[in-house]
């Protein structure tokens, strides 16, 4: 019997009409009958129209016929949540805002329209309902911007915080980091204070408990952005999760009593509660289970990653294993399995309860269950959300005795998890995630169709024992070979390299995590409320030991794949071609491989961009001079933040520390005032009055020797002018050469001389030295009288980190290439606030969440 769909594809679209043309009449020759219609009047109407088309024409019939295959598979459907990723995406990444009503009335226009289409032109329909799908996920972006409202702060400073403990998490050095709700600030009081900041408290003290009231010193700091143009904007993800600033206390953070505080409502408490319990449990394992194993074992529970050391989280990263820290699929499979399969085999013991009740429905409840609790302890990861939601649509499935497992399953998560946040859809969680995900769903189901040669293998001695080993272990290999290679262009494109030996580790260490760590962990949660906890859990810890150990011994290997910084073009081509792919059935998705080779191919055949010769961070601090792999830089120890994401982007080879130089005839704290100002602070003026002041608190650097006399004063400016100069035309070519907390100079080797400057007092006299000037803070004067480049934390603040591609050096010109452009999006719209004047210079806000008080900030 003829199946639906195929009569369905062999009709035309509707709308589409296939013109026959006259063929031309062949000449009668000799022996010819009139009567013998010849080759071409046997073929069908349906044949002869479309050798009647252009190749084109007839590219393009077969392409509306394998698409209305589609349509009747069903699978229309699962480019739903792509076209509402596609629109949130475009919303995030524009240079400006889109207007709302613009969003509203592009939706107006094309949803009747798209209704209109239905019963008329089916192709049409579908475009249209693809661009009101992807006009949805813009309207989604913009209201989840508007609903976040987060107010990130624009410069650091010091200042004194009264709050309250929202989250709190112990680290690998023994140190807490708490997330803080503001309630207020003083000395100075904020103008525009964030609601939230992340902060670190490196002081030994008794940790404070989640709902306690909060206070002390601490140091506040904008959130990082790219670190270079087109890696990960940390900012975007701080706005998203809250966060409006990050830093430190000064000693230890005090518990106090604070009536004035609002009371939290009960959705609040709630989450309180419930992330006490989180904490009470990630204490619990770690108690139990010592060193990083214990800490591997919180974060596959809890989702508390911070506790691991760097050495494990590098081994698990480049032994490719390091998926396993994330509370994903795996994890929320085999523990919803688990007990799913342990409570429908304990059932199933009752023959009388199995023929009376439908067990397998009561066990995928209890199974749900289990996977919300998992859910609710596991911290709401984003891998976790998605793996929740494609359990519970699983368990659903089987309430109704449908699949469980399915393309179409994975497509209703992805649409929630957008509905919910669109931002997610930026992050590499959210798209290793469900690449994974559809490529899995969609390999196993090309594997179920493959031809069976293993027929003849059947009667061989040990089949029957050999073929359970077998299929354990070659269903590992072909996961990790469709997970790696699905994941690999999201690790590329975010990380710059990969693991080369993934499939090894995952080998030896997944069956160590399926039959041994899981199982122990679950049971030994359900045994914690009684106190029965501590066997399962160390069996689970004596497991992770042996993953660690696995990730050691590959990571020895090395033969980690490091491709440097890709494309901009790379990620969309590639992820486009990823999804027709795994997600289109007929010939179209030929189209995604295609896709695939030619985003590859352009990658690794094309010449890439010429490399900068000068990377300069956002805040001044950190300059580095690149030289055919190798990387010389102003500070003895840069910051690992910074500087490991430019060894991966820029395919750093070899670093190289700057010359320490003693000065000669100067101290450089001598030059500076009592008080060291913030980098945003006025040199040239007094601050006005009632204005706080941004400093830290005085340190030994920062407080000046006994005032000198003016005669002093010139001659250590003579002989800190001196200094410098000797050291610009002696340094080295490719290294810096350094006074501690004054400047360092450097030599490129096409002559270049570049003065990195500490403070705004050196300046000047580097201006009149050197080509290339970049100050830390903010000087009195915008450019340099003698023609050299300046670029200050000013110039920074605007622009983010800056990569520069040095010119000829009497013409003292470069390419500049900035992480960021002047824009009003809201999450670096504060790169734009001036305290002084209460403004945001150049552009209006679009999201103000609250009025700022009168007083200074």
């Amino acid at each position: 019997m003829q199946e639906p769909f195929l009569t369905e594809a062999r009709r035309a679209p509707v709308g589409m009409t296939a013109r026959l043309e006259r063929l031309p009449e062949r000449s009668q020759g000799p022996g010819d009958d009139d009567d013998d219609p010849g080759p071409l009047a046997l073929l069908s109407g349906d044949a002869r129209s479309e050798l009647a088309l252009s190749p084109i024409g007839r590219l393009a019939r077969r392409g509306a016929v394998a698409w209305d295959r589609e349509v009747a598979f069903g699978h229309a459907f699962l480019l739903v949540p792509v076209c509402l990723g596609v629109g949130a995406v475009a919303w995030f990444t524009a240079r400006t805002t889109p207007h709302f009503l613009a969003v509203i009335l592009a939706l107006a226009v094309l949803v009747p329209s798209a209704i209109y289409a239905w019963s008329r032109n089916r192709t049409l329909y579908h475009a249209l309902a693809a661009l009101a799908l992807m006009a949805t996920g813009m309207l989604l972006a913009d209201l989840e911007t508007a609903r976040r409202s987060t107010v990130l702060i624009d410069t650091p400073v010091t200042t004194w915080i009264t709050g309250r403990v929202e989250a709190r998490e112990p680290d690998g050095a023994g140190r807490w980091r708490y997330v803080v709700k503001l309630d207020a600030t003083r000395d100075p009081v904020l103008k525009r204070p964030p609601s939230r900041a992340a902060l670190l408290a490196r002081s030994a003290h008794q940790p404070l408990v989640l709902g306690q009231a909060i206070s002390g010193r601490a140091r506040l700091q904008p959130p990082s952005g790219p670190a270079l143009p087109g890696l990960t904007d940390f900012a975007f993800g701080s706005y998203f999760s809250g966060i409006g600033a990050i830093g430190y206390f000064y000693g230890p953070p005090q518990a106090v009593a604070a009536p004035s505080l609002e009371q939290p409502g009960w959705l609040t408490a709630a989450e309180t509660r419930l992330s006490m319990l989180r904490g009470n449990v990630t204490l619990r394992i770690r108690s139990v289970i010592p060193g990083d194993a214990g800490a591997f074992a919180a974060a596959i529970v809890t989702g508390e990653r911070r506790g691991l050391s760097e050495e494990t989280n590098e081994a698990l990263r480049m032994a490719g294993l390091f998926h396993i820290i994330s509370i994903s699929g795996l994890h929320m499979a085999l523990a919803g399995g688990l007990f799913f399969v342990g409570l429908r085999f304990l059932l199933s013991l009752s023959g009388a309860l199995a023929e009376a009740y439908p067990i397998k429905k009561i066990a995928a409840a209890g199974a749900l269950l289990t996977t919300t609790g998992y859910f609710l302890i596991s911290g709401y990861q984003v891998t976790a959300q998605r793996a929740f939601l494609m359990m519970a649509i699983m368990l659903c499935a089987a309430f109704v005795d449908r699949p469980v497992i399915s393309m179409r399953n994975a497509a209703v998560a992805a649409i929630i998890v957008i509905a919910i946040s669109p931002s997610q859809i930026l992050g590499p969680s959210f798209q290793m995630s469900f690449a994974a995900t559809a490529a899995l769903i969609a390999g196993y189901a090309a594997w179920r169709r493959r031809p069976r040669f293993d027929t003849a293998l059947a009667n061989l001695p040990g089949a029957r024992l050999a073929k359970p080993v077998a299929t354990l272990f070659g269903g590992i290999i072909l996961t990790s070979l469709i997970g790696g290679l699905s994941t690999s262009i999201f690790a590329l494109s975010h990380f710059h390299r990969i693991g080369a030996h993934s499939i090894e580790a995952n080998l030896a260490a997944m069956p160590i995590m399926s039959l041994l760590v899981m199982p122990a962990g679950l049971i030994g949660m359900l045994l914690m409320p009684f106190g029965l906890d501590a066997v399962p859990l160390k069996i689970m810890g004596f497991g992770l030991d042996m993953v660690i150990a696995v990730a050691r011994y590959v990571a020895g290997w090395g033969g980690e794949v490091a491709t440097g910084r890709l494309s901009q073009g790379f990620l969309p081509l590639a992820s486009a071609g990823l999804i027709v792919l795994t997600l289109l059935g007929s010939n179209l998705r030929h189209l995604g491989t295609a896709c695939l080779v030619m985003a590859f191919a352009w990658e690794f055949l094309t010449p890439p961009a010429r490399p900068p010769d000068i990377v300069i961070a956002e805040d001044g601090r950190l300059v580095g001079l690149l030289q055919d792999g190798v990387m010389a830089t102003n500070r003895r120890r840069p910051p690992d933040f910074i500087y490991q994401q430019w060894q991966t982007a820029l395919s750093i080879a070899e670093y190289v520390a700057p010359i320490p130089v003693e000065p000669k005839g100067f101290v450089p704290a001598a030059l500076r005032p009592a008080t060291m100002p913030s980098p945003s602070d006025p040199p040239s003026r007094e601050r006005p009055v009632g204005a706080p002041s941004t400093s830290k608190p005085p340190s030994s650097d920062s407080i000046r020797a006994p005032p000198l006399t003016k005669a002093d004063r010139d001659a250590a400016l003579t002989a800190a002018r001196a200094a410098m100069a000797e050291m610009i035309g002696k340094t080295e070519s490719g290294r810096f050469a350094c006074i501690d907390k004054a400047w360092c100079v450097a030599r490129t080797a096409s002559g270049w001389r570049i003065a990195a400057v500490e403070h705004y007092a050196y300046v000047g006299m580097a201006c009149d030295m050197a080509d290339l000037v970049i100050s830390a803070q903010r000087p009195s004067f915008t450019q340099c009288r003698s023609g050299a480049r300046l670029i200050t934390v000013e110039t920074l603040r605007r622009t983010g980190s800056l990569e520069l591609v040095l010119g000829d050096p009497p013409s003292r010109t470069f390419e500049q290439r900035a992480a960021l452009t002047l824009s009003d999006r809201p999450w670096s719209v504060h790169r734009r606030y001036d305290w002084r004047t209460d403004a945001y210079l150049d552009v209006a806000p679009p999201y103000r969440p609250r009025p700022v008080s009168d007083s200074g900030g």
